[in-house]
């Protein structure tokens, strides 16, 4: 795994040294094991290495035997070998044995559709120096990051924005149209970043921009999407359910084999849940010695499922280690973590991510992670109760539109039910309109509603759901599940990865994801959807596949997602000082949202009035991102590399 970085400009210029020597610092936990830079009078390449695969070669940015082309890359292609006798009949010659060289020829072969053959996670950039010609790709699930900024003379692009910030001709200015998203889902899901004129390039997407062009523009276009059932890619179609969960094994089996590909000592995240659990034990049954394993959890005990982790790791005999999170040491990483990810932190799962990996970074270089199985199979419980609502709503939304609004402000306000009992049923089909902004969007996944943002921010919300909306009408034809797959694979999805890359890299480990291996995603996306969820139970296929490797109390236990204590430690005296930090009248905070809003929502929380802990989590980290990104707060969380530099 590695950082990349670079620019060209339409105009020559001398190569920028120091710009290239900050660029490259500002990233150099993506790569403490080697550095590299090529520039011409055009283009300037940094790249920083963190070795895997073929560790004495590989250095980069790496030319073609002409050296008229320049790469530099981020990932790992777990099918390369499989390409590259092709490749050779074709009259290319390798100089060494690592995945690059593959990209590199393929694309001198077969131009931007050689980014189809590829098994694995990826982002690169080829600078084609005799064309004058940037071509940039990410791979389909977007496991890999890529930003860039483009202003018609200077294209940048780098692994991490804090990276692009290094040019003196980009600055971190604040993107506040996107303000309603980030604090309704807490993230943002278009190409548009919190930084203003800073973009990531889509998943499933490359760009090109030709700068012998007379006015040169970057060509963006899509190269692959998931399919949806009825789009049979792969030719699978199993008869009975038996087929299809084993099926279902051998496919999981073989993406896990390849992820464990490694000339370094590899290990896994267990949490104890099926998904991971399934991954290790299948790596026991391909490993020469005992996997090593890596848990995190708290002191609070119903907060942590290091029991579980414990449990498994004793059935399968790892070689097991865990780490528990204080509530200090949670709260003194936040600014640290929220400089590593260049965006607010959007759950409190990244600061068990980031300890964790610290944790593993201790006897492995390598982690494979259970990441994507509930976006594949209908995992989450969102996915049944909507379905369940959806269903027997169909009724209940013939009744006048009057009399249901009077219904839901009834149950919201009576005082003769129990509070527990109007909030759960606030979450069914009666306690909301028909819209799937509120069926679904406000229900799971939205911090502030609508007119909660509209109060807060003094007006108009109304982007709030646009770009998860855009994904949710893409496939305006596909049944329910399928259709709540998509939208989230496109949306919530990136953003766990971009969590998944951030937290893995400060700690400068690679972390692989064996279910989002594509070709396993495409045929999950063709397993039928009651084999998916099945009554009340979800991932029904999944856990019929490995319940032969792991304890049934394992494979069906209710799944707890990275609970944090966060709730209660926000009701402690000890969070005072973050609570009043909301309130500070020269940061972030104050120039966008309601101040009086943002007090009567602490003191309604530390009342035990309402749950605000998402609400206040949102804000928390909004004015922290303000602080280290827009005041520049001052912390150092890395120190400047030794640099190489080659032209």
């Amino acid at each position: 795994m590695c950082g990349i970085a670079g620019f060209v400009t339409t105009a020559p210029e001398a190569p920028k040294e120091a710009v290239l020597r900050r660029m490259c610092a500002s990233i150099h936990h993506r790569g403490p094991d080697d550095q590299g830079v090529y520039h011409d009078r055009h283009a300037s390449l940094v790249h920083l290495r963190l070795s895997i695969i073929d560790l004495s070669g590989g250095h980069q940015p790496m030319s073609n035997e002409s050296g008229s082309m320049w790469i530099v890359y981020n990932g790992e292609i777990f099918n390369h070998a499989d390409l590259r006798p092709d490749l050779e009949r074709a009259g290319h010659v390798y100089a060494s044995r690592c995945d690059t060289e593959t990209i590199l020829h393929a694309y001198e072969e077969h131009g931007p559709d050689s980014v189809k053959l590829y098994r694995g996670m990826f982002a690169y950039a080829i600078w084609d120096a005799e064309r004058k010609t940037l071509f940039c790709a990410r791979d389909r699930l977007g496991i890999k990051p890529l930003y860039y900024y483009w202003d018609g003379r200077l294209f940048a692009f780098a692994s991490e924005i804090k990276g692009l910030l290094e040019h003196p001709a980009i600055s971190a200015n604040f993107e506040d149209s996107l303000l309603p998203e980030y604090l309704g889902f807490g993230y943002t899901s278009g190409e548009k970043t919190l930084f203003r004129g800073i973009r990531q390039l889509m998943p499933g997407h490359h760009l090109q921009l030709d700068l012998r062009e007379p006015r040169p523009e970057i060509n963006v276009r899509q190269y692959w999407d998931v399919p949806m059932p009825g789009e049979d890619r792969i030719g699978t179609a199993c008869a009975a359910d038996e087929d299809w969960v084993r099926e279902t094994r051998r496919r999981l089996e073989e993406t896990v084999r390849m992820r464990m590909m490694s000339d370094v000592p590899l290990g896994m995240f267990l949490s104890g849940g099926v998904d991971s659990s399934a991954i290790a034990a299948i790596i026991r049954k391909n490993a020469s010695g005992p996997v090593k394993t890596f848990s995190v959890g708290y002191g609070e005990a119903r907060f942590s499922e290091l029991s579980y982790a414990a449990e498994v790791a004793r059935r399968l005999e790892t070689d097991h280690h865990e780490v528990v999170v204080t509530m200090d040491q949670f709260f003194e990483a936040l600014p640290s973590l929220i400089w590593h990810e260049d965006h607010p932190i959007t759950w409190p799962s990244s600061v068990s991510l980031y300890f964790v990996s610290k944790l593993a970074a201790e006897h492995v270089k390598v982690v494979l992670t259970g990441e994507g199985s509930d976006e594949l199979f209908g995992g989450y419980e969102r996915y049944r109760w909507n379905i369940l609502n959806t269903k027997y709503a169909r009724a209940y939304d013939l009744l006048p539109g009057g009399l249901r609004a009077s219904i839901r402000n009834g149950i919201a306000t009576t005082k003769l039910l129990r509070a527990s009992l109007r909030r759960k049923i606030a979450h069914t089909f009666v306690g909301r309109d028909a819209r799937i902004e509120s069926r679904f969007l406000d229900n799971f996944y939205c911090a502030f509603s609508q007119p909660e943002l509209e109060r807060l921010l003094d007006g108009s919300a109304a982007s709030l759901y646009d770009h998860y909306m855009a994904y949710w009408n893409a496939r305006p034809g596909a049944p329910l599940l399928p259709r709540m797959l998509y939208a989230d694979q496109k949306t919530y999805l990136v953003q766990l990865l971009m969590k998944q890359d951030r937290m893995s890299m400060a700690c400068s480990i690679e972390s692989r994801v064996p279910f989002l291996d594509h070709q396993f995603l495409e045929f999950a996306m063709t397993v039928p959807a009651g084999l998916k969820i099945r009554g009340k139970t979800q991932k029904y296929v999944l856990k019929k596949a490995v319940e032969d490797l792991l304890p049934a109390e394992i494979v069906h236990r209710k799944k707890m997602g990275f609970p944090t204590p966060l709730r209660q430690w926000l009701m402690e005296p000890a969070a005072e000082p973050l609570l009043g930090s909301l309130r500070r009248s020269d940061g972030l905070l104050a120039s966008y949202i309601d101040q009086d809003e943002v007090g009567r929502l602490i003191e309604l929380h530390r009342a035990g009035t309402i749950d605000a802990t998402d609400r206040i989590w949102r804000l928390l980290n909004l004015q922290m991102w303000g602080d280290v990104f827009l005041r520049k707060s001052d912390f150092s969380p890395v120190l400047a590399p030794s640099f190489s530099s080659r032209s």
